[in-house]
């Protein structure tokens, strides 16, 4: 009874949507304020009613309820409770209604604190929002049911992909999407924007909570993503240009350059055009990356549908939301004023260059990636862009960006004096010498880009502190200070640190792959680890193949490292379980493979069970320096994200500009 009660939540939304898709935008058009005011209702009740259906299908999940077939396909009695919940968007079904779910909650979050808001503009953003809802709700009715029946229903469940029955991916969808479809909200206020044809330094206020939310989300959901393959798949690796990872992170550029140029239109009145071209792009970015996902044309771990019947819907769905607007965009923009004028070297200046290297780096991205798609869906041969051709394109464009972030900041509005902003930046540049000296002199021999890098790093994290403490002055001053102000210097650090981890784990891992028997040692970058025995657990669901080391560092510390080789009995499936050990500084990183002696060889589990306990295992020790900081400033970009939003003037509207009535 209860998934019938979220089919038929599902289908109300629906109607709904379509209702709030037209009626509000007709009220707009002729002025009607009682249309209008339809829009905050139906945004609340399309959110209530998508939250029904969410909560039915988690229930389903909760109580194992394998008369529905998306359950079925994707849980096990036997799994923990934390993996039935999140299971729930483990898979195609799932993961779409919590897709639809969020882009619910942000029209509901629009509707309750949008008052601020003129009441056409409003209006329109609602209803832009509910056609992109009614797009993906008909799309799940029709083709994605995740209440579907099954008669007979079988006694047991097929169980979760293994890989995903893990805290970091529980949490890193839910993240992800809420920076995916966070954009939506964005994307909605820009063609709302280009149909009224007014688009000001109000507009620009408004947009930005909704931008710097969103952005900052994708970044957690992106570090998570990233955590999550560094510690589970057992590759050792925090980031590997996989296509997928990809369509995350170029709309989290794209976003990264709307911030900055949604700052110009609001202060200085300039770049309106290219910041509607940007909240269009974003969204666009994020129905492709959810394209890339679910239509098949993608094998990866991250991949959640192989049916090219769906991929069909979601490109016309694509190709209706992304060739719309850039048609709206096409045709309203050159009506639109240019605003406010200022000086190549400027604050306006800097995040001009700011927005190109960062759009810059979002196209190569985008190249890499969907080159070989295009190319083999004309037909010819498969081609395969690795990280190579990202470290080529990509990092160059990264070190003048990372240059311009810590410069931008000591720049005046409209005209700046490049001598004085020399002069403001002469600490962290001294810093940013010794930053990289430092490196020549005490690490191991690397790269000289890795040492530009490092100083770089160091430039940027010491002009975030050198810009805040100046501007803050004494501790009065620096609590009056506001927050916006606070939060881009906080997440200007965070940036510099994760270069920084970046940089470090880039250039001076230090790896030993080797045959292992109880007994035996290998030594790497002042650590020396010894083997001392393997065990067999059960867990909850799977059983374990353990390895037990002892690590223990040259100042004679010791630590004890369990990596192991997870079998999931309902779907046959073997796992790699690191053991990590983290310093602050590096991270000493351990893997165990299958019997050297080739006895798992065609993925045979029996290797876990019946393994001699003097066998020779294939062991993988890695050295990373810095890894952590990459997380540890992700999560410092995000903080500063959350202090900017609480900033109270992103909340009200932008003053109006009155002009003086004549005398």
């Amino acid at each position: 009874m209860i998934p019938e009660l979220g089919h038929m939540a599902l289908v109300l939304a629906l109607t709904t949507a379509c209702l709030q898709a037209v009626v509000p935008m007709v009220g707009a058009a002729r002025g009607d304020a009682r249309l209008m005011a339809l829009a905050t209702p139906a945004a609340l009740a399309q959110f209530v009613l998508v939250a029904a259906a969410f909560a039915a299908l988690t229930w389903s999940y909760v109580v194992s309820d394998f008369s529905v077939a998306n359950v079925a396909q994707n849980s096990h009695t036997l799994k923990p409770m934390l993996y039935k919940v999140t299971g729930v968007w483990g898979n195609h079904e799932g993961s779409l209604l919590l897709w639809v779910l969020i882009l619910a909650l942000f029209g509901a979050a629009v509707a309750a604190g949008g008052r601020n808001l003129p009441a056409p503009l409003a209006a329109r953003t609602l209803a832009v929002q509910s056609m992109i809802a009614a797009a993906f709700l008909a799309f799940m009715i029709f083709t994605s049911n995740p209440f579907l029946r099954l008669d007979p229903a079988p006694a047991e469940g097929r169980d979760l992909n293994p890989i995903l029955q893990d805290p970091g991916l529980a949490f890193h969808p839910p993240f992800l999407y809420l920076g995916y479809v966070g954009f939506s909200i964005v994307f909605s206020f820009a063609v709302a924007a280009l149909v009224e044809g007014r688009i000001d330094a109000a507009w620009a206020r408004w947009v930005r909570p909704w931008t710097l939310a969103a952005w900052a989300f994708l970044t957690l959901g992106i570090a998570l993503g990233s955590w999550w393959a560094y510690y589970e798949l057992g590759w050792g690796g925090w980031w590997y240009w996989d296509p997928v990872e990809n369509a995350s992170f170029m709309p989290w550029l794209i976003g990264a350059a709307l911030l900055h140029s949604a700052v110009v239109a609001e202060k200085r009145d300039a770049l309106k055009s290219w910041t509607i071209l940007l909240a269009i792009l974003a969204f666009g970015l994020s129905l492709i990356g959810t394209f890339l996902v679910r239509s098949g044309v993608l094998t990866s771990v991250h991949s959640f549908a192989s049916d090219p019947e769906r991929g069909v819907f979601i490109l016309a769905i694509l190709v209706a939301a992304i060739g719309g607007s850039l048609a709206l965009y096409a045709w309203r923009a050159p009506t639109l004023k240019p605003g406010g004028v200022f000086a190549p070297l400027s604050r306006e200046g800097g995040l001009v260059l700011n927005n190109l290297l960062l759009a810059t780096s979002c196209a190569t991205v985008f190249i890499g990636t969907l080159y070989p798609l295009f190319l083999e869906g004309l037909g010819g041969a498969k081609v395969s862009v690795g990280p190579q051709f990202f470290n080529m394109t990509f990092v160059p464009l990264m070190l003048p960006l990372v240059a311009a972030m810590a410069a931008g900041p000591f720049l005046a509005w409209k005209r700046a004096d490049g001598r004085a902003a020399l002069r403001r930046l002469r600490v962290p540049l001294a810093g940013a010498v010794a930053a990289s000296l430092a490196t020549i002199i005490f690490a191991p021999p690397a790269p000289a880009l890795a040492h530009v890098g490092v100083a770089l790093a160091a430039l940027l994290a010491l002009s975030s502190i050198h810009e805040i403490s100046g501007r803050a002055g004494t501790l009065a001053r620096a609590l009056n200070l506001p927050r916006a102000a606070w939060g881009a210097a906080i997440a200007h650090f965070g940036m510099a640190v994760t270069v920084a981890g970046v940089v470090g784990s880039s250039a001076w891992q230090s790896e030993s792959i080797r045959a292992m028997r109880p007994g035996d040692s290998a030594d790497i970058a002042g650590w020396r680890v010894t083997f001392m025995r393997t065990t067999l657990e059960k867990g909850p669901n799977y059983t374990v193949r353990r390895g037990h080391f002892e690590a223990r560092h040259g100042d004679g510390t010791g630590r004890t490292m369990s990596p192991g080789k997870r079998h999931y009995a309902s779907t046959g499936t073997i796992t790699t379980e690191a053991a990590i050990i983290t310093t602050g500084l590096a991270d000493l990183y351990l893997t165990i493979a299958d019997p050297a002696d080739g006895s798992a060889q065609g993925g045979d589990p029996r290797f876990l069970f019946e393994a001699p306990s003097d066998a020779a295992w294939a062991v993988r020790i890695t050295h990373n320096p810095l890894v952590a900081w990459i997380w540890i400033g992700a999560g410092i970009m995000a903080l500063g994200g959350a202090i900017s939003l609480s900033d109270r003037r992103l909340r009200v509207g932008a003053p109006v500009r009155r002009v003086p009535a004549a005398a």
